[in-house]
């Protein structure tokens, strides 16, 4: 933050002391980028002009005073979409390798020769194209893996996806993995429910590494329970955290993960440069970098 403060007097302040902060401020870096604490003190943001968030998910301050002011929003695109692309080829290779089955194997010093997976060959349903979901596309095109995609607007000879479709619904049978990783927005919160699941082959791997409002948890549980989809890796999980009493944490047909899919060694020290080149940019009187369209809720493109 040196930069910053070489140009800007700069607050620090944890979530209790927001609104106090707030008062005279002219940039807003939200920096624990989960924090819900924003609408609450957003009453003393007298002159607010541009707000930052650490991550890429802006939903925690898509709150109807912020959208109709005209402070800016800009976000941390791009720097955690590596690590969460290979994640979710990490979570793909141990589901068809069956990996977790291996470790309990060994658990019990048991020695049993089985069969695995092809993940060359299966096809990935990507929901939502922004950049992370563009990198996970690569990714997966790269380990032999036939990649689809879908969106707000259908296209076809996408670079990445191939084909994009509009229609979740009619692209989840042809898939044997899908990976969430749409932003929230009113359109995509519960997106994925009964209907969504029935609707997937039952050897089906579901990867959410997006927000866990996209799912209605029971709806999901039941599907694991009842065979309409075959197996889960979830980053994350609504609620959140997950209460220890809940039934995801002992179906054998789940890996959790705790909101960390991104988290690589470093990514603090990225998202504070980010922020810091973004802010050079707005002292310099330059357009901002990763602005969100604030009707949409995300960074278009």
């Amino acid at each position: 933050m040196a930069p910053v403060a070489e140009r800007a007097v700069v607050r620090y302040t944890e979530a209790d002391g927001l609104a106090d902060a707030l008062r005279g401020a002219d940039v807003l870096f939200v920096y624990d980028f989960q924090t819900r604490a924003v609408p609450g003190a957003w009453h003393s943001a007298d002159r607010l002009r541009w707000l930052h968030m650490g991550g890429v998910g802006v939903d925690p301050v898509m709150f109807p005073q912020l959208r109709a002011s005209e402070v800016v929003v800009t976000n941390t695109r791009n720097v955690f979409d590596t690590a969460i692309a290979e994640y979710v080829l990490g979570q793909i290779i141990s589901f068809a390798k069956d990996l977790p089955g291996s470790i309990r194997l060994q658990q019990r010093h048991e020695w049993r020769h089985r069969e695995s997976e092809r993940v060359a060959g299966a096809t990935a349903l990507i929901v939502g194209t922004g950049s992370i979901g563009r990198t996970i596309a690569r990714l997966l095109r790269a380990a032999g893996m036939t990649v689809r995609g879908v969106g707000r607007r259908a296209r076809s000879e996408d670079p990445d996806f191939g084909t994009v479709g509009d229609d979740l619904h009619a692209e989840l049978p042809g898939a044997d993995y899908v990976i969430a990783i749409a932003p929230l927005t009113a359109r995509t919160r519960h997106m994925f429910d009964a209907a969504a699941f029935a609707a997937m082959k039952p050897h089906a791997r579901f990867v959410n590494v997006g927000r866990g409002e996209l799912v209605v948890t029971d709806d999901l549980v039941a599907a694991l329970g009842n065979g309409s989809i075959a197996a889960a890796a979830l980053d994350v999980v609504d609620p959140e955290p997950l209460p220890a009493d809940h039934p995801l944490w002992d179906l054998p047909n789940v890996v959790l993960t705790p909101h960390n899919s991104g988290d690589f060694h470093g990514w603090r020290t990225e998202i504070v440069r980010a922020f810091t080149n973004n802010f050079g940019r707005w002292a310099a009187g330059l357009p901002l970098d990763n602005v969100v369209d604030k009707t949409l809720g995300y960074v278009p493109g």
